[in-house]
């Protein structure tokens, strides 16, 4: 098991004790907790507390988990809350120069969690791909590769005629849209609102 299979299949395999799964889910996870507790400014002692103290409240709350799609909104919340606790228990100030006229500048809450919110729907979007027929997906794929190709390049490296890409692109694109990852977001990370 690595980090790309799909949450509900790590999150099973976890709760039945599954070692892999595990390593799978913080590996994951560790770069979102970790970021968490940069934005809180801990000390790397204060940091790997809360790092710890977020795994084994997984560990102890995974079986109550009902949604495995929730549990990156739920470690979100435990690592703020700790990294808070932390904060708290220390009666940590942030030092300030008078002298200074500007104003420490913090990234807002609605930067961090738009970045998280992207990163998810990146795992999610990579998720769904993983779904799709091989050739579907290396399809687009293609169509997304930066810089972009051509139409031909893309009809040989696929062996597809060129007349075809466009609709097969939008089959794709149409069952991407219906995966079991992406059913239930109510929005395409790749284009808007689902219908």
């Amino acid at each position: 098991m690595d980090t790309t299979d799909p949450l509900a299949t790590l999150v099973l395999a976890a709760r039945e004790g599954n070692q892999d799964a595990w390593d799978a889910i913080v590996d994951r996870f560790l770069p979102l907790v970790g970021a968490i507790i940069r934005r809180h400014r801990l000390s790397e002692a204060d940091g790997d507390d809360v790092s710890q103290t977020v795994w084994l409240r997984l560990v102890e709350h995974l079986d109550a988990l009902r949604e495995p799609a929730a549990l990156p909104g739920w470690i979100r919340t435990i690592v703020r809350n700790e990294c808070l606790r932390v904060i708290n228990a220390r009666g940590r100030m942030q030092p300030v120069d008078p002298q200074e006229h500007g104003v420490l500048e913090v990234a807002g809450d609605d930067v961090i969690d738009d970045d998280l919110l992207a990163a998810e729907r990146r795992q999610l979007l990579r998720e769904a791909l993983a779904e799709l027929p091989a050739a579907r997906r290396d399809l687009l794929l293609l169509l997304l590769a930066d810089p972009p190709l051509a139409y031909e390049e893309i009809s040989a490296r696929l062996g597809i005629p060129i007349g075809s890409i466009g609709p097969t692109r939008a089959r794709a694109l149409d069952q991407l849209r219906r995966t079991r990852a992406l059913r239930g977001l109510g929005t395409d990370p790749v284009g808007g609102e689902l219908r």
